[in-house]
């Protein structure tokens, strides 16, 4: 056998006993008549030692070894004299008999430690070497074990994992398709799927009554830290249940999660927060509640001040910022750099000191008096040795502005601990949102959720008031997934392929199978779909998926190991009956 014990198994008990242990080689030291080696598996690491006294020759050949290394070793376990008591087999070390290089390796283009030398780029390219490192595997082992507590309180609820087709079809809700020509039907494609949405609730007609499944998704779309063109989420759907039913049945999932997983208790019910709130209060559909700072509205207070700026604007609001008074100008300055950023766009920034003393000082002094500084000081809650910091604008994209002021307010001041956990479902989200481009509604979810019942008869005097049994769950600031009530009568999703500029025609060849699927006894239903991948990334406590997947995508779309995408052969162009034109722009690219 190759091995007898893993490189992070050995401790102080085994101590006299002859093992034989395989691994890589971390890390050599040359010490005068001694060499020392660290040997490196997925379970931890060894120390070895090589003795010129006893095994010179041994010596010799250990101080040829290099990096990477594959080795076997047979020895004794001893006790080391200068104990490492940073990782679990510290106290002990291997005195070797003998060893044998299993293979070589050339020097690795960046070191393989969780302090690397190599750049984002360069470990995507060689990331069966970054996959080495600890900090990388001990990511992948995190999602391994949430993938088996998903499937262990999901099967303990009836829940039943069902596997779906990957090949689809196309449609033109959502996000753009990934297209599959198709060589046995010439001219026609396949989809790869955005989630299996259909399918599940083709599956509750089927009287599944629970289903479940760990799937792969795809969506091509611009990228960044959390979004990865195909990417992993945990898919769910339920029979004859209410929106209250499926709160309470994954609220239990995310409880069981954060108990099994980072063993903290969650205790109570998550907080319940009305889209419309939380974009009042946070201008976000997931704020971060890790921290207050709620915004507060100054439209009246501030209007008819002779301060152009305010009194154009279509929306006022400000935040306080405890204990912030002392801010240097500095510091101020950077802050309305930061919110004139372009992916920002605010025009700029006022703010309000209260002073410890009781005095207020502001960079709209000359249009306020002290007594109407201290008024709005006191409509944003401050406390003297409070900021308050104000922007003024458009009220979409100053609410959007403003959030993130306050999620930089709230990094700057040390309020959003990432062991700290703060979920909440956000509710009652729009049924639809209007696309100015297309001059046409748009489902905020999708075309199969249900708007509340109350809301139905505004389906037609005014579809963009209808709100949805649509819910996100929410936690420190990332949607780690969401869901919704179904339409599962035909008539009503009907009329909501309708209020989508749908002809007759159009839903029947885009989603004919399934309102056929539902003149047979369709159930009451819903579901949620939750970001495996981002609920990974945030239990491991890092802003990237990519880093909790084994071979993720870079900003690019592209595979840099593997150069992927890449061209096909022409023959395999002409096996599907396809043939190239591209742009000059594509062709630059």
């Amino acid at each position: 056998m190759y091995r007898t014990h893993t490189c992070g198994e050995l401790r102080i008990n085994h101590v006299n006993e002859t093992v034989t242990l395989s691994g890589w080689v971390q890390k050599i030291r040359n010490l005068g008549g001694m060499t020392f080696i660290d040997l490196r598996d997925r379970y931890g690491i060894t120390q070895l030692v090589f003795n010129s006294e006893t095994h010179q020759e041994l010596c010799n050949q250990a101080r040829e070894l290099g990096r990477e290394y594959v080795i076997q070793i047979e020895g004794n376990v001893a006790e080391r004299s200068n104990k490492n008591t940073k990782i679990p087999t510290g106290e002990i070390e291997i005195l070797v008999d003998q060893f044998t290089i299993l293979n070589s390796s050339e020097l690795p283009p960046f070191t393989i430690e969780d302090d690397t030398d190599g750049g984002d780029e360069l470990r995507m390219k060689y990331r069966y070497l970054d996959l080495r490192r600890n900090m990388v595997r001990k990511n992948l082992e995190l999602r391994h074990r949430m993938g088996f507590e998903v499937r262990n309180y999901l099967n303990s609820q009836n829940f039943i994992e069902t596997e779906t087709p990957v090949l689809i079809k196309s449609t033109p809700e959502g996000a753009r398709d990934f297209v599959v020509p198709s060589r046995m039907q010439p001219g026609q494609f396949y989809a790869l799927p955005q989630s299996p949405q259909v399918f599940k609730q083709l599956l509750m007609v089927a009287g599944f009554d629970r289903y479940f499944q760990i799937v792969k998704c795809f969506r091509d779309e611009d990228l960044r830290a959390d979004r990865q063109p195909e990417f992993t989420q945990i898919d769910c759907e339920m029979s004859f249940v209410d929106q209250e039913d499926i709160l309470n049945t994954f609220e239990g999932l995310a409880k069981h999660l954060f108990k099994t997983l980072r063993d903290v208790e969650i205790e109570g019910d998550f907080p319940r927060l009305s889209y419309e709130d939380a974009m009042k209060y946070y201008g976000s559909d997931k704020p971060d509640v890790r921290f207050g700072m709620k915004f507060v509205e100054l439209s009246d207070l501030v209007k008819e001040s002779g301060f152009k700026i305010f009194d154009e604007a279509e929306y006022v609001g400000g935040i306080c910022a405890e204990g912030c008074a002392g801010y240097t100008r500095k510091q101020l300055d950077k802050l309305t750099d930061f919110v004139k950023k372009p992916q920002i766009g605010a025009t700029g920034l006022i703010y309000i000191k209260y002073n410890t003393d009781g005095t207020v000082k502001s960079s709209v002094d000359k249009f306020f008096s002290s007594e109407k500084l201290l008024e709005i000081c006191g409509s944003a809650n401050a406390k003297p040795g409070d900021l308050v910091l104000i922007l003024a604008g458009v009220r979409k994209k100053t609410l959007t502005a403003l959030c993130e002021l306050r999620l930089e307010m709230g990094e700057q001041l040390g309020l959003r601990d990432k062991n700290k956990f703060s979920p909440l479902w956000v509710v009652d989200f729009p049924l639809l949102e209007w696309d100015e481009d297309a001059q046409r509604f748009f489902a905020m979810h999708h075309p199969f959720t249900s708007p509340k019942k109350e809301d139905i008869h505004l389906l037609d005097e005014a579809p963009g008031k209808v709100r949805a049994n649509a819910y996100d769950l929410v936690i420190n600031g990332v949607e780690i997934g969401g869901g919704s009530i179904r339409i599962f009568n035909d008539e009503l999703q009907q009329k909501m392929f309708s209020v989508l500029g749908f002809s007759p025609e159009e839903a029947e060849e885009q989603f004919g199978f399934l309102m056929n699927a539902f003149k047979y006894g369709a159930p009451p239903h819903g579901g949620v779909a939750f970001g495996f991948d981002r609920w990974v990334s945030l239990f491991a406590g890092i802003d990237s998926i990519r880093d909790v997947i084994a071979f993720p995508k870079n900003n690019a779309g592209r595979d840099v190991m593997i150069d992927s995408p890449s061209q096909v052969s022409s023959e395999q162009l002409e096996e599907l009956n396809l043939a190239l034109k591209l742009k000059e722009a594509a062709l630059n690219k």
